[in-house]
């Protein structure tokens, strides 16, 4: 009984773990890493010691450039700090008023207006807003990518286990 109750509850973790790829306030492939741990901690799996510390390094890995990626690529080209915050303030305004797509077009204009105060020409402005919003919506399907497959693998341990 209480393994059903662990599996339904890893299952709600991967699920809001995949959510979190999406909203920033979530840590998207770290509660999937989590449901994992719990189910080989409570179930037990057939996955191997190498597979658990595998996926352990690919999500602080992901986690660390969900961060660092976007402030590489608007620094390479020039980015103020104006333009940093300003993406940064615009994700969360965007979050706020318009979830959860509004992150993605807050950051876009957070940075391109960051860097117009910055006294930037338009384009260069733009040029730091697009890179910013490629770099962001990168690591989205890349922690989509980690998180949809620790979810593949925990539902199948799941099956394993139950069938």
């Amino acid at each position: 009984m209480i393994e059903i109750i662990v599996i339904t509850l890893g299952l709600l973790i991967a699920f809001v773990g995949i959510i979190g790829c999406i909203i920033p306030a979530v840590p998207g492939p770290p509660l999937n890493y989590v449901s994992l741990i719990l189910l080989e901690l409570v179930v037990g799996t057939n996955y191997t010691t190498e597979f658990f510390l595998f996926w352990a390094a690919l999500t602080v890995l992901v986690t660390v450039l969900d961060y660092a990626l976007p402030l590489i690529g608007a620094k390479a080209y020039k980015a103020s700090s104006f333009g940093i915050w300003g993406s940064v303030i615009g994700m969360i305004i965007g979050i706020i008023f318009f979830p959860p797509f509004g992150m993605i077009l807050g950051l876009f204009l957070g940075a391109v207006t960051g860097e117009l105060l910055a006294g930037k020409e338009e384009w260069q402005a733009l040029k730091v807003g697009t890179v910013t919003f490629m770099a962001s919506m990168l690591m989205i399907l890349v922690k989509l990518a980690a998180s949809g497959m620790m979810t593949y693998y925990f539902i199948k341990a799941s099956f394993d286990f139950l069938f």
